[in-house]
């Protein structure tokens, strides 16, 4: 009776070499690409440069500042003092950071996880229908919102809503309504659900398309409506699609900085979100021991998020 070799026998060499002419099998290291570990190391060696010098170094800086009294000119900006966990406990009984700190809230859940998604589904769901030149049309329309770089975004929304020869007030016959100033919060909502929607769209457009079309078929000839086709067939397959959408915007609304440029914080604090109101505490007031310090704050906060939204997710998985 004959045995199968073990995994340490030597096996003919299938060229046809002479009888009892041998080879070893190669040792399973892990290497699969036979680099070996230093030439491997010296591969990925650039990315971790990069990785350290853009992320890890600014981060141990950052922290490094919010525990100091640093400030760009006087005194504190030649010899700062270490602080400990001063600029911190400042910063979270200071009611301006309050008040930012909800205006944020509210200007995420409003423009992004209600606007940008919302609208983002719904153009999504009616150029499923469209011809495909019309969804190239109104897709290419609804990307170049998204691509214009943020500053010339902010030159036409000044152009669209000035008072005096504004291009909305003269559509709506409101001659001298100072949309920015009366309303600048819904102003600079629907500025940011203008200029982020591009990208739900494009997200939920290819999440449709991954949903069967027998289960649409299916429905269809099972009499179902519209809403009853979304919340029974659509949405089902999309929820993955939903909370990383939700999440990415989430994260991008609540680091944003364009709103600065079309109201810049005012009036009166009026729409000073987080990214503004550390700006002007760091650059304008010069403080950049507390501006670090805040900077840390807006980090834990979106750890904090992204790690509820990646828990949902991982429990709709498993």
């Amino acid at each position: 009776m004959t045995t199968a070799p073990s995994p340490t026998e030597v096996e003919p060499d299938p060229a046809g070499a002479p009888t009892g002419a041998r080879r070893s099998r190669p040792a399973d290291d892990g290497d699969a690409a036979g680099l070996g570990r230093w030439r491997a190391t010296g591969f990925v060696a650039p990315a971790l440069l990069v990785i350290a010098v853009f992320l890890v170094f600014p981060a141990i800086w950052t922290l490094y500042l919010g525990l100091t009294n640093w400030r760009l000119t006087g005194l504190a900006a030649a010899e700062p003092e270490f602080v400990g966990a001063e600029n911190y406990t400042d910063a979270l009984s200071d009611p301006a950071f309050r008040n930012s700190l909800v205006l944020t809230l509210a200007f995420v859940f409003f423009s992004a996880i209600i606007g940008q998604s919302m609208l983002g589904f719904a153009l999504a769901w009616t150029a499923r229908r469209l011809r495909p030149a019309v969804r190239s049309v109104l897709e290419t329309v609804v990307l170049l919102a998204w691509i214009i770089p943020a500053s010339v975004v902010a030159f036409l929304w000044l152009a669209l809503l000035d008072r005096r020869e504004g291009t909305l007030n003269a559509l709506l016959g409101t001659d001298g309504t100072a949309w920015l100033l009366e309303y600048p919060m819904q102003s600079i909502i629907v500025f940011n659900i203008w200029n982020g929607t591009a990208f739900s769209m494009l997200l939920f457009s290819s999440a449709l398309a991954s949903v069967p079309p027998s289960q649409f078929e299916t429905a269809k000839m099972a009499g179902a409506g519209t809403f009853a086709t979304l919340r029974d067939v659509v949405l089902p397959n999309i929820r993955g699609h939903i909370l990383t959408n939700t999440l990415l915007i989430t994260l991008w609304t609540f680091n944003v900085f364009a709103p600065y440029l079309i109201t810049a914080g005012g009036p009166q604090g009026r729409t000073e979100i987080l990214g503004v109101y550390i700006y002007r505490v760091a650059l304008r007031d010069g403080a950049l021991g507390q501006g670090a310090a805040l900077s840390l704050i807006m980090i834990i906060i979106n750890l904090v998020v992204a790690s509820v939204y990646l828990r949902l997710l991982r429990e709709r998985r498993s």
